[in-house]
C-alpha cells in the first residue's frame, strides 16, 4: 500500500494536492496523512504569554486544527468514496519541516505532496519558502503540483540528470511504478558540451536504465545554456506532464536551491515538480 503525507495550511492550494494526490493514486491502493503543525501559530501569537497561557491556547489551537482536518477530510472523501484510499489527519506541535521529517520517519512514508501557489500569486516564485525547505531537507520523495494545474495522467516525463548521483532504488522505483501504470515515456536529459560519459556515470546510467524497466526510458543529451531554461524549453518540447529531479549535496538541483535559478523554474514551471531525495534514511 501506498503511504502519502500531504501537509495542509487549509488553503486553496493544499486542497488541490489532496484532489491531485487522489487522482494519481485512483486505481491504487493507498493511505493519505493530511497533517497540519501549528506551533508557529502558537508561539508567534503568544511569545510573551506565561506558560499556563501557552498551554491554555495550545490546548484551544489543537482542538480547531483537529475540527479543521475533520471538515476538510469531510469534503475530500468522496461519494461514493474511493475502497482502495484510506485517510487519517495528524495535528501536529511542532514547525512544518521537522513535523513532515518525522512523520516520514515514523510511517515510513513513500511521497509527500505540497500544494504550491499559481502563477497569479503576487509573490516572486511558486515555491514558497516551506517548501523549498521540505525540498532541501525531507528524506523522502515530494512532488509540488502548481495550484492551477488540471490534472492529467504524466504520458510525458522530464528527469534532467547528470548521472554523477549514485540513484536511491526505492526512490527510482516510486517514479518508475508511477510512469509505467501511465504507460509514460521518461525523458532523461543531460545538459552537457561533451559526448563520452566517464565510467561512474555510465554505471548510474546504466543502474537507472535497469530500474526504470516499465515505463519508456529516453536517454538525451543537450547543449550547456542557462540550465533552467534548458529545462522550461524541453518541458514544452516534450510536453510533459510532471518534471523530476534528484536533491543530493552539491547537486544541480542543491545548486538552484541556493540560487534564483529556482525561481525561474518557480515562477514557470506549471506541471508538477517530483524531487528525489539522495539523503541517507
Amino acid at each position: 500500500m501506498r503511504t502519502v503525507l500531504i501537509p495542509t495550511d487549509f488553503s486553496k492550494n493544499a486542497l488541490h494536492a489532496i484532489q491531485y494526490a487522489q487522482e494519481l493514486f485512483k486505481c491504487e491502493r493507498a493511505c493519505f496523512f493530511i497533517l497540519n503543525a501549528y506551533a508557529e501559530d502558537v508561539y508567534g501569537e503568544f511569545h510573551n504569554a506565561s506558560q499556563n497561557d501557552i498551554e491554555k491556547y495550545k490546548e484551544e489551537k489543537r482542538q480547531e486544527v483537529q475540527k479543521k482536518l475533520d471538515d476538510l477530510l469531510d469534503g475530500v472523501v468522496g461519494t461514493p468514496p474511493n475502497p482502495l484510499h484510506t485517510f487519517e489527519t495528524i495535528a501536529s506541535f511542532d514547525n512544518l519541516v521537522d513535523s513532515v521529517n518525522d512523520f516520514v520517519d515514523e510511517m515510513n512514508i513513500d511521497l509527500v505532496i505540497m500544494g504550491t501557489k499559481g502563477e497569479t500569486s503576487d509573490h516572486k516564485t511558486t515555491f514558497g519558502s516551506y517548501t523549498i525547505e521540505i525540498f532541501k531537507y525531507v528524506k523522502c520523495p515530494v512532488l509540488a503540483v502548481p495550484e492551477d494545474f488540471d490534472y492529467r495522467q504524466p504520458k510525458s516525463i522530464l528527469f534532467p540528470t547528470d548521472y554523477m548521483l549514485p540513484y536511491k532504488r526505492r526512490e527510482l522505483k516510486l517514479l518508475g511504478d508511477m510512469a509505467g501504470k501511465f504507460k509514460s515515456n521518461i525523458h532523461c536529459l543531460y545538459i552537457t558540451d561533451f559526448e563520452d560519459l566517464s565510467l561512474r556515470q555510465e554505471d548510474n546510467r546504466l543502474f537507472l536504465e535497469q530500474t526504470l524497466s516499465r515505463p519508456f526510458v529516453h536517454f538525451e543529451t543537450t547543449s550547456v545554456k542557462n540550465k533552467a531554461e534548458a529545462i522550461l524549453e524541453h518541458l514544452e518540447d516534450k510536453d510533459a506532464g510532471m518534471l523530476v529531479m534528484v536533491n543530493s549535496r552539491h547537486s544541480f538541483f542543491e545548486d538552484m536551491l541556493y540560487r534564483s535559478t529556482v525561481d525561474l523554474l518557480g515562477l514557470k514551471v506549471k506541471v508538477p515538480f517530483l524531487v528525489m531525495q539522495n539523503l541517507k534514511r
